[in-house]
């Protein structure tokens, strides 16, 4: 563990670049299972962190050696004027390892039409952003349910061992899945994930 601020800087200086670029390569591509082991995804950090310090000290050489305290006289300087020393490592901490992975994420996904989306499962993708609509299910039995989908519905989020869904409204459906009306003094409609085969999603004039 280091114990003086110079110590600090270094392990700062060798794994934060390397933890950035990590994080912000798993957010656009996302998590691969060859990396779960929390030691390969530390040494993969620290080998990214020594590639970025590398290119660092190739790049700006001594004007970026000359701004590190590593005397008294230097962090005196430091203390003095802190603003461009925290611009600097603003930028070669975070930005430009962050770039530096979107540039390789998006140079990975060229002429590729699918997307990853940080979403834990499709469901929380869909019903994170979808607005109100009509919905309908069919489910294992064959039956159809539905009913309109708007503020007082609800959709549960992960675990997926926790999915159901609630429909503030519930509609009579005919054996083919076509709305015909509204049930009287409906007060809403639970589904559960594990009852639903099919799952459709229509605007007003659809159904």
């Amino acid at each position: 563990m280091p114990t003086t601020f110079v110590q600090l800087a270094v392990v700062i200086v060798a794994v934060l670049p390397g933890v950035t670029y990590q994080f912000t390569r798993e957010h656009a591509r996302g998590p691969s299972v060859r990396h779960a082991d929390l030691g390969e995804r530390l040494l993969r950090a620290l080998a990214a962190s020594l590639v970025l310090d590398i290119a660092y000290v190739l790049v700006f050489g001594r004007v970026l050696t000359d701004r590190l305290p590593l005397s008294a006289a230097r962090w005196e300087k430091l203390s003095a004027s802190p603003r461009p020393a925290a611009v600097l490592a603003l930028l070669l901490l975070i930005v430009v390892p962050a770039a530096a992975a979107c540039a390789v994420s998006l140079w990975q996904r060229r002429g590729r039409p699918a997307r990853y989306v940080a979403a834990p499962s499709a469901w929380d993708h869909v019903f994170a952003g979808l607005g109100p609509c009509f919905l309908r299910a069919r489910l294992k039995s064959g039956s159809w349910v539905g009913g309109w989908y708007g503020a007082g519905s609800y959709a549960s989020s992960h675990p997926a061992s926790t999915y159901d869904l609630f429909l503030e409204s519930a509609w009579r459906l005919a054996p083919d899945g076509r709305f015909l009306s509204r049930v009287d003094r409906t007060q809403g409609l639970y589904i559960r994930l594990d009852d639903i085969e099919v799952l459709e999603f229509l605007t007003s004039e659809q159904r």
